[in-house]
C-alpha cells in the first residue's frame, strides 16, 4: 500500500520499493529526520564474521561491531542455535512475584562469577538505558532504606554516554541528547571527563591533571553537600562521546574521593564489558571497584536485547531492607531476563571464553593501536587513542591550534561517508573517527581495515585541500 502511494511497484521485494517505504514510515535513532526523508538509508541485509552486506551486495567491514556491540560476529551458529533451542523449550516467561527461570538462574550465576569484584545480586533487563535507569532507582531506593531522603543527586561527566531514556539520557553529558528533550531532570550533575588531546594544559602531567579533576569532583561534591550526593557513574573508557582513555591514577583519585564522602560508584561497562579493553571488564584495566556494575550490548554480542545490573551485598542488604517494609521492590520489565536472552547470553559469554575472545582482543589490540598511530603524521590527524580493540583518530584542520575545518564534524563526516564507499563502515563523532570492531576480527583483517580507512582519509585530505 505504501509503496503504491508512492509511485513505485507494489511488489515489497524489490529493495528500491523497500528504500522508499523506509523513507515513508520510519523516524530513525541519532539521525536528522530531514536529511533522511531525502536521501533514504543502507539497508543491511546479512552478517558474514566481520563484514555486514547491503541489499545490493555490498560487504563492508564493521568498523564499529554494529553499535559497539558484536564480539563474535555477525553469523555465529552457536548463539542461532541456543536462541532456537530456548524458543522451541520456552518462548517467553517473567520473573515477576517469585517466578524465575533456568537460563536467568544460570546467567545470574555466571556474571557474578565473572564480576571483576564480589557483588551478591543480579538484576536483568533489556538495554544499557534500561539498566541504568535501574541503577539510578536503585541508589535512591537504597538511600532511602537508609533514612537519607536527600541523598539523591547523581553526578555523571561531560562527554559520557549512558543511554537515553529519561534518567539515563539525564546521565549522559552530550547536549544533542539534551536539545529540546527538556533534560536533563533536575539532580543530575556533570564535571568534566579525561579528554586529555582537548583538556590537558600545557606541561601539565597525566597525574597534575587526574588531580584537577578530582578536586573538580570534590568541589561539586562541596558545594552541592554532601548529603545530598548519591551516586557517580562513569564508563571506564568514554566511548560514544569520543573514545576518552583515561589518565594514569585518574580511578582511583575519582573512587578515592567517593568513598571519602560516602557516594555509592557505578560501573557503565556497557561498551567496554567482556573483552573490549583487553580484560573481561574496562574495572579489571582501570582499577575500578564499583558497588553497582551495569552491562549489555556485547554480552550478547546483541543478538538478542539483554542487561544485566550487578550489585554489592551492601547495596543489596539496603535495597532488600525497604522492600520488606514495602511489601514488594516494584520495579521491572516485561521482557526483563527474557529466557531466549539469557539463553544466547550464556552461550556468548561461552564463546568468549573458550575462543580466548578477551587475549585475542588484548592481541589484536596492540596491533589496531599500532597501525592507527601511523596515522599520526597525517596532516589531518590531530590525536590517535584507544585502548584494546577500541579506538579514535581525532581530525583537524590545524594540528597546533587543535582548530577544526568549518562547523565542527565537517571533516568526520566526509571521512565516514568515504569509508563507507570503500567498504568500511566507522563513526564519526564529531571530527573523531572511532573503531570499534569485533573481538573475532583477524590481523588481515586490522590490515584491511587499515587499508580502507587509510583511503578514505586521503581522499578527505584531497577533498580538505581543494576546499582550503
Amino acid at each position: 500500500m505504501l509503496a503504491s502511494k508512492v509511485g513505485v511497484n507494489s511488489s515489497l521485494d524489490q529493495m528500491s520499493d523497500l528504500h522508499l517505504i523506509d523513507m515513508q514510515t520510519q523516524l530513525h535513532p541519532f539521525t536528522d529526520a530531514r536529511v533522511h526523508a531525502e536521501q533514504g538509508a543502507l539497508i543491511i541485509e546479512r552478517g558474514d564474521g566481520i563484514y555486514v552486506i547491503d541489499s545490493d551486495g555490498k560487504r563492508y567491514i564493521e568498523g564499529m561491531s554494529g553499535l559497539w556491540s558484536v564480539a563474535v560476529g555477525f553469523n555465529n551458529k552457536r548463539l542461532v542455535e541456543a536462541a532456537t533451542k530456548q524458543l522451541d523449550k520456552l518462548p517467553y516467561y517473567h520473573q515477576f512475584i517469585n517466578k524465575t527461570l533456568s537460563p536467568c538462574i544460570q546467567l545470574s550465576e555466571k556474571l557474578l562469577q565473572i564480576a571483576p569484584i564480589p557483588m551478591s545480586k543480579v538484576f536483568l533487563a533489556n538495554s544499557g538505558s534500561e539498566a541504568n535507569d535501574t541503577a539510578v532507582k536503585l541508589v535512591w531506593y537504597f538511600n532511602n532504606s537508609k533514612g537519607q531522603a536527600q541523598k539523591k543527586k547523581i553526578i555523571s561527566r561531560k562527554n559520557g554516554y549512558h543511554g537515553i531514556t529519561v534518567a539515563a539520557a539525564s546521565l549522559t553529558g552530550l547536549p544533542t541528547t539534551h536539545k529540546a528533550f527538556d533534560l536533563p531532570l533536575p539532580g543530575f550533575l556533570h564535571v568534566n571527563g579525561p579528554l586529555v588531546y582537548r583538556d590537558m594544559r600545557v606541561g601539565e602531567s597525566d597525574e597534575s591533571y587526574a588531580d584537577r579533576l578530582a578536586d573538580e569532583l570534590e568541589q561539586v561534591i562541596l558545594r552541592e553537600g554532601p548529603e545530598t550526593i548519591a551516586a557517580f557513574f562513569g564508563e571506564p573508557v568514554m566511548a560514544a562521546g569520543g573514545v576518552h582513555i583515561p589518565p594514569a591514577t585518574y580511578w582511583q583519585k575519582i573512587q578515592d574521593i567517593c568513598r571519602k564522602y560516602d557516594i555509592l560508584i557505578v560501573a557503565d561497562e556497557v561498551i567496554t564489558g567482556f573483552g573490549r579493553t583487553g580484560s573481561m571488564f574496562g574495572c579489571e584495566t582501570y582499577g575500578i571497584k564499583p558497588d553497582i556494575l551495569v552491562l549489555s550490548k556485547q554480552i550478547t554480542s546483541s543478538y538478542q536485547p539483554l542487561s544485566a545490573v550487578l550489585i554489592n551485598q551492601r547495596v543489596y542488604e539496603g535495597i532488600a531492607d525497604q522492600s520488606s517494609v514495602i511489601g514488594t521492590f516494584a520495579h521491572g520489565f516485561t521482557g526483563g531476563g527474557h529466557p531466549v536472552a539469557a539463553a544466547v547470553a550464556l552461550e556468548n559469554i561461552a564463546i568468549i571464553e573458550e575462543e580466548g575472545l578477551v587475549e585475542r582482543a588484548d592481541k589484536m589490540g596492540q596491533l589496531l593501536q599500532k597501525a592507527l598511530r601511523g596515522f599520526e603524521s597525517h596532516e589531518l590527524v590531530g590525536n590517535v587513542r584507544g585502548v584494546g580493540l577500541i579506538g579514535a583518530v581525532e581530525l583537524v584542520a590545524d594540528k597546533g591550534t587543535k582548530a577544526p575545518f568549518g562547523e565542527p564534524g565537517t571533516l568526520g563526516r566526509y571521512l565516514v561517508a568515504r569509508a563507507q564507499e570503500n567498504g568500511l563502515v566507522l563513526r564519526a563523532i564529531g571530527d573523531s573517527i572511532a573503531f570499534c570492531p569485533p573481538l573475532i576480527i583477524s590481523e588481515t583483517e586490522i590490515d584491511q581495515l587499515i587499508s580502507r580507512f587509510a583511503r578514505a582519509l586521503d581522499q578527505t585530505a584531497a577533498w580538505y585541500r581543494g576546499k582550503k
